[in-house]
């Protein structure tokens, strides 16, 4: 409905003028604040990446990347999280269908895929601490456990944040706020992905291969 907003000429003649209103799509805000809070996680893993280009090769006369990296394991780990990216999809098709059950059975697959790559991410890093390659051992070290270790944590924060939604969902079922949130969690949980192909590739292959 146009809206008439009336002002006035030098003499006091009224003139009304005709203004149409202006339509958000709900849920619009939410989705651009949340694209902009991934641009800003960019820029944070753009700096550990480009510390890690610097300090990877500095191992201070200790252990190297080739000599510490089990790729097997890690390609285990590459492979549970990839797979929790796949089982989220199939949530968030499941969650556009109002398909309930379903959408919270992907959910509770995707945390356990979850759930295993940060129980594998932590025996790695306990077992490096263990062999004395702690991140205080070298700035190679240090700018790997800073990188891994901020996506761990990422992935950890994206895990509680799922419990989160899984409850909301049981609770309240799909209403559109629920499937607006899961979809930001799915951009986040995609992010994590990605970011996660980068790890492997520049850290764990390329950086046993240069070793």
């Amino acid at each position: 409905m146009a809206h008439s907003n009336p002002t006035a000429t030098a003499d006091g003649t009224p003139i009304y003028w005709e203004t149409e209103p202006h339509h958000h799509e709900s849920g619009s805000s939410t989705m651009l604040g949340f694209w902009l809070y991934i641009m800003s996680d960019c820029l944070i893993f753009a700096m550990l990446f480009a510390s890690w280009g610097v300090y990877g090769r500095n191992f201070a006369g200790g252990p190297t990347s080739h000599e510490l990296f089990d790729l097997k394991l890690v390609a285990v780990n590459t492979a549970l999280l990839l797979f929790s990216s796949i089982t989220y999809g199939f949530a968030m098709i499941a969650a556009h269908e109002q398909r309930k059950a379903a959408a919270l059975r992907w959910l509770a697959v995707t945390l356990l895929f979850g759930l295993g790559f940060l129980g594998i991410e932590l025996f790695e890093f306990s077992e490096l601490i263990h062999e004395g390659a702690g991140p205080g051992r070298s700035a190679f070290l240090s700018s790997f456990f800073a990188l891994v270790g901020t996506h761990g944590l990422h992935v950890f924060s994206g895990s509680i944040w799922l419990v989160t939604l899984m409850v909301q969902v049981a609770r309240k079922g799909l209403i559109p706020a629920n499937v607006r949130r899961l979809e930001c969690l799915s951009l986040f949980w995609h992010f994590l992905d990605v970011v996660w192909i980068g790890v492997f590739t520049f850290v764990y292959l390329l950086g046993s291969m240069a070793s």
